[in-house]
């Protein structure tokens, strides 16, 4: 028998529909009511929508979700309407040699990669390899492109600052040249930062300032200015090994070893990354199940979020800076309250079948949407008011299932990267600054 359900909607998208109830036959599942609400709303052009019920996305009939909760005929469900996410379409793959531990999307004409063979690389939007820049001894853990240091000569080539931070103890400031057709690349180590005893795991730039987080446990606060002379003593056993190189390379600028300026202490163990919230405030989470808020100019922690055995593997802060999306081996993602100290903090959990290692979150203000990287392969996006199951679900390099290890998303474009070298998908919703990316596919050799 047919019944029908009381049902008021409500949206915070730009299409709101009068105050009114309406009686919905039970039968009726998302499809039916997105069309009603286009119709309702008259639009001259169908737009899709998704349809949240006591945070949780529709997807069953009506009879069935309330069956499941026990909501009874008479009840008026508030139904709020969101514009649905489109399937994620794979835009094109960049193989690598090495595992992909870090991505950018954030350039309008060429995507960043750092590796665990220690090379920063760059690639056109052909595929093309433009720049394999030897960094590092060993796995580049994390990089970031100084804001203000970028420069467009005469012929086109762009030169820029990076930041990046490795297996090696080290975290450096370096010089990359992107060439115009016909140019070379190039890359220079103007410093390098010493002070950690043990992988350094992550490295935030603001301004002229950087942080720098460690498995020993201790953050870092740098300036990007290049002393003239080094700062930190070269170690003697390398010191004399160097000397004798020094004539051989007496023309050569080495780069000069930068000490930092203050140490941000307060974790009990592994600090898995660090990231600025504000120009003098900073956050970060670790392997001691904290989340930690930190007043950068006093070197103080001034909130510490405590959860339950959840080593974090990383974590994003929210456009408005109010919350944090932290993701732990307990294959949870787990949603904080800046704000709050204690365990009321967390706000919402998110469950994935494999543990999520890496996350990432929409640029758009008005969003509510977040895309995570797991083990197995599965790249999930979320809305934030849906703790029950991903919007939408892709698997990166043909769903074989290799780790993956970081995300980034700006403008659409999601970045993968991992075991299987970096895929870019086009995914609907992270709104950012910019021209939208256009990818020629054409298959190219791995770098």
């Amino acid at each position: 028998m047919n019944t029908n359900q009381p049902v008021s909607f409500t949206t915070q998208t730009q299409y709101p529909l009068p105050s009114q109830k309406f009686m919905i036959p039970t039968t009726w599942r998302r499809y039916h009511l997105s069309q009603l609400v286009n119709k309702a709303l008259g639009l001259e052009k169908s737009i899709p929508f998704d349809f949240l019920v006591r945070g949780e996305i529709l997807r069953s009939t009506l009879a069935e979700w309330c069956a499941e909760h026990g909501v009874g005929e008479e009840e008026t469900l508030e139904i709020e309407y969101i514009e649905s996410v489109l399937p994620p379409q794979k835009m094109s793959e960049f193989p690598h040699e090495s595992w992909v531990s870090s991505v950018s999307c954030g350039s309008s004409s060429h995507f960043l990669t750092g590796a665990y063979d220690g090379y920063l690389r760059a690639f056109d939007l052909s595929q093309n390899v433009i720049l394999n820049a030897p960094l590092h001894t060993a796995p580049i853990t994390s990089f970031a492109i100084l804001p203000s240091e970028n420069t467009t000569d005469m012929d086109g080539n762009s030169t820029y600052t990076v930041v990046t931070a490795s297996h090696d103890l080290t975290a450096q400031i370096s010089e990359i040249t992107l060439p115009a057709i016909g140019s070379a690349s190039s890359s220079k180590v103007l410093a390098s930062l010493h002070l950690h005893t043990a992988p350094v795991s992550s490295i935030a730039a603001r301004g002229t300032q950087l942080l720098t987080s460690s498995w020993d446990g201790l953050i870092g606060l740098w300036d990007t200015s290049i002393p003239a002379s080094d700062e930190v003593p070269e170690p003697e056993s390398l010191g004399a090994e160097r000397k004798k190189r020094r004539k051989i390379q007496k023309d050569e600028a080495k780069p000069k070893r930068k000490a930092p300026v203050s140490v941000l202490k307060s974790h009990m163990g592994r600090v898995s990354k660090v990231s600025w919230t504000s120009a003098s405030t900073a956050a970060s989470c670790g392997f001691d199940s904290t989340v930690r808020l930190w007043d950068v100019e006093n070197s103080l922690c001034t909130r510490t979020i405590s959860a339950s055995e959840k080593p974090f593997l990383d974590f994003a802060i929210t456009p408005n800076g109010q919350s944090a999306l932290a993701v732990s081996t307990d294959r949870s993602m787990t949603m904080y309250d800046l704000r709050i100290t204690d365990l009321s903090a967390a706000t919402a959990s998110f469950m994935h079948p494999a543990t999520p290692s890496c996350v990432a979150v929409s640029q758009d203000p008005a969003s509510h949407q977040v895309v995570t990287g797991a083990y197995d392969g599965v790249v999930r996006v979320w809305d934030v008011r849906s703790t029950k199951a991903a919007v939408a679900v892709f698997k990166a390099w043909g769903g074989e299932g290799k780790k993956i290890l970081s995300v980034d998303w700006q403008r659409d474009v999601v970045a993968v990267g991992g075991e299987g070298g970096m895929d870019v998908w086009k995914v609907q919703g992270g709104a950012g600054a910019g021209p939208e990316i256009q990818v020629n596919n054409v298959k190219k050799p791995s770098a």
